[in-house]
C-alpha cells in the first residue's frame, strides 16, 4: 500500500541526470542552492541549464539564504523557477516583499529546537504560500538548515497551519516513513539524505526514499 499523497521534494541538484533522476524516482519539487557556503551551491548559469531540463510536473524551487532583491531578480532573469525558498534570518515583513515585488509562491524555513520556535510558525504561515518545518540551525554551523540532523517530531505532531507545510531535516528512507506517520506530514524534502557525500547526490537512493515517504505504515499488533 502507499501514500501517494505524500509530496517528495528533493533539494540541492547540481548535476543533469539528478533531475531527471529525481522527476523519474516520483519527486514533485526539485530544489537547486543559491548560497556560496552550502556543497550543494550552483551557479546562475547551471541552475539555468538545469531548470531548463526538468520535465513538466517537476516544480523548481529556489533555495535563497537573506538574499536581496538584486540577487533575486539576477537569478529569475536567467533561472525558470517556480517558487522561492527563503532559508535565512528573512522576517515576515520580507516574505511579504519578496512575493509582491517577484509574483512567484514563496516557502519560509523555520527551524525548530524546542516547544519555544513553534509561535514563530504561526507568525510565518500568516504571509508565506508554504512553511519548510525543519531542524533549527547549531549555533556553531556556519549554514542555516538542519545540517542533516531531525529534530522531535512530536513537537509538530497532529499540528496545522494557514498554509501547506512541508517536513525537512535529517530525513532518509530508513526515518521518513517514521517522521510521515509521526507528523503527519503531506510533504517532506530531503538533500543529504539522498547523497554519497555531502553535495554528491546519489540517484539510486531517490527511489527507495520516495517509495519510503509514500508507503503505508505498518500495523501495530
Amino acid at each position: 500500500m502507499k501514500r501517494p499523497d505524500v509530496a517528495v521534494k528533493i533539494c540541492g541538484l547540481t548535476r543533469p541526470g539528478d533531475v531527471t533522476a529525481a522527476a523519474e524516482a516520483g519527486a514533485v519539487y526539485a530544489g537547486f542552492v543559491f548560497f556560496p557556503r552550502s556543497p550543494r551551491n550552483v551557479d546562475i548559469a547551471t541552475a539555468r541549464s538545469l531548470a531548463l531540463q526538468a520535465p513538466p510536473g517537476l516544480a523548481k524551487v529556489g533555495l535563497l539564504v537573506d538574499a536581496d532583491d538584486a540577487q533575486i531578480a539576477a537569478i529569475l532573469d536567467e533561472v525558470p523557477l517556480d517558487m522561492l525558498q527563503l532559508h535565512g534570518r528573512e522576517d515576515p515583513a520580507r516574505v511579504v516583499q519578496v512575493k509582491a515585488r517577484f509574483g512567484l509562491p514563496v516557502m519560509k524555513a523555520v527551524g525548530i529546537a524546542g516547544a519555544e520556535d513553534l509561535p514563530r510558525l504561526d507568525e510565518y504561515a500568516a504571509v508565506a504560500d508554504q512553511l519548510l518545518v525543519e531542524t533549527k540551525a547549531p549555533k556553531e554551523a556556519d549554514r542555516p538548515g538542519g545540517n542533516g540532523r531531525p529534530f522531535d517530531w512530536g513537537l509538530i505532531a497532529g499540528r496545522r497551519w494557514r498554509c501547506p507545510w512541508m517536513l525537512a531535516g535529517g530525513l532518509t528512507a530508513e526515518n521518513v516513513g517514521e517522521a510521515v506517520t509521526t507528523t503527519r506530514a503531506r510533504q517532506v524534502d530531503v538533500s543529504s539524505g539522498v547523497e554519497s557525500s555531502p553535495g554528491h547526490k546519489d540517484a539510486a537512493l531517490f527511489g527507495p526514499f520516495v517509495l519510503a515517504a509514500q508507503a503505508d505504515p505498518v500495523p501495530q499488533l
